[in-house]
C-alpha cells in the first residue's frame, strides 16, 4: 500500500529545473533511499513532497488522492514529517526542549491535556528521558542529542512516515550509528516508512528496502536495494557503486568524465550522455524512459535497455 504518490513532480528555480519528471510511490512501513550527488535534486524533491517548495507541475497523493488545498497539507503533514540535516539550525535555540517537541501539537491543534505525555513519550522513544532534557535549551546538547530533539519533535504527531534529508551527515562518524540505530529502531516498534535522502549508497544500501537515483533533477534508476547495488544497470549508477569501497576493494575512479552540469542548462537528450563512457548516436538526441531492466520492479533510464518495454507507469 502506498503511503505517497507523487506523479510527474517538476519544481523550478527561475531556468533551473531542480525536479524535473519524478514519478513513484512511497509504500507504507519501507524504507526507501533516495540518492544522488549535490544538485541531484533530492531535497528539493523532499521539500516538495511536502509543499515547503512550490511545484511546477505534477501531483503528490495521499491515500491515492491528490493532495490540495490547507486542509489536505495539513493532513499530510500531520501524517509525514521532516526531519532536516542540520540539527543546529533546525532548532529554536530560546527554547527549552519540550517546547521545541510540543510545537507540532501545538500548530495541529492537540488538546493541551495530551501535549505533556505525548512529548515525554517521544523524548524517552529516542533515548533522551524527559526527566534529563525536557528544560535543556539547545546549547545545552550534543550534535547527537539535537539530532534525536529533531526527531522527537516530528514523532511527537505519530506519523506513518519520516522523510529524513541527510539526518546524520552533519554529525561526528561516531555519533551517526547511534542516530540512525534510534531511526531504525523507531521503523520496527511504531512500524513508521522512512525515506532516506542520501549521497551516500553505502549507507542506502545498508539501511534501504528500495531505492531511487536521481541524476540531475530525474530518477534514472529504481529498484530494490540489491537490485540496484548488485546489478546497477544505468552508468551513473555503475560509477557511484564502483566509487563506494568495500572490503579488500578500494573506492575506484570516477567512469565519468567532467562535472555535473548545471540545472538551468541540462543537456538536450540523455542527460548524462556528455559524461557518459557507454554514449552512442541517439543518446544526445533522445530523452530515455525509464525501462524494464528485467528483474521485476528494476528500472533504468538508459536506451542501452531499449530492447526492454519502457515501464509504463514508471513507478517502484
Amino acid at each position: 500500500m502506498s503511503l505517497l504518490g507523487v506523479r510527474d513532480l517538476h519544481v523550478r528555480y527561475g531556468a533551473a529545473r531542480a525536479v524535473d519528471g519524478v514519478t513513484f510511490d512511497w509504500r507504507a512501513g519501507e524504507v526507501l533511499g533516495v540518492v544522488g550527488e549535490s544538485g541531484s535534486g533530492k531535497s528539493t524533491l523532499a521539500r516538495a513532497m511536502l509543499g515547503l517548495v512550490p511545484r511546477a507541475a505534477g501531483e503528490v497523493e495521499a491515500d491515492g488522492s491528490p493532495v490540495h488545498g490547507r486542509a489536505a497539507l495539513r493532513s499530510l503533514r500531520r501524517r509525514v514529517q521532516m526531519v532536516f540535516q542540520d540539527p543546529y539550525q533546525t532548532l529554536n535555540p530560546r527554547m527549552r526542549v519540550r517546547t521545541i517537541v510540543a510545537e507540532p501539537l501545538i500548530v495541529q491543534g492537540a488538546p493541551p491535556a495530551e501535549r505533556g505525555e505525548r512529548v515525554d513519550r517521544a523524548l524517552a522513544d529516542v533515548g533522551l528521558p524527559p526527566e534529563r532534557f525536557a528544560d535543556r535549551y539547545p546549547h545545552e546538547l550534543s550534535g547527537g542529542q539535537r539530532q534525536r530533539v529533531a526527531i522527537a519533535a516530528a514523532l511527537v504527531l505519530d506519523p506513518d512516515g519520516l522523510i529524513c534529508d541527510e539526518p546524520v551527515s552533519m554529525l561526528d562518524v561516531s555519533v551517526q550509528a547511534q542516530v540512525l540505530k534510534v531511526l531504525m529502531d523507531l521503523r520496527a516498534s511504531r512500524d513508521l516508512a522512512l525515506l532516506f535522502i542520501t549521497h551516500d549508497l553505502g549507507l542506502a544500501w545498508t539501511l534501504c528496502d528500495r531505492i531511487c537515483v536521481m541524476y540531475l533533477g530525474r530518477i534514472v534508476e529504481q529498484g530494490t536495494a540489491q537490485q540496484v547495488i548488485e546489478t546497477p544497470r544505468h552508468p551513473y549508477t555503475q560509477a557511484l557503486v564502483a566509487a563506494v569501497p568495500s572490503p579488500g576493494r578500494a573506492a575506484g575512479a570516477s567512469l565519468l568524465a567532467g562535472d555535473v552540469p548545471d540545472a538551468a542548462h541540462i543537456p538536450p537528450g540523455c542527460r548524462l550522455h556528455p559524461r557518459c563512457p557507454h554514449r552512442f548516436d541517439p543518446c544526445d538526441r533522445e530523452d530515455p524512459p525509464l525501462f524494464d531492466a528485467g528483474e521485476g520492479e528494476h528500472a533504468a533510464a538508459c536506451l542501452l535497455l531499449r530492447t526492454s518495454s519502457p515501464s509504463a507507469t514508471a513507478r517502484a
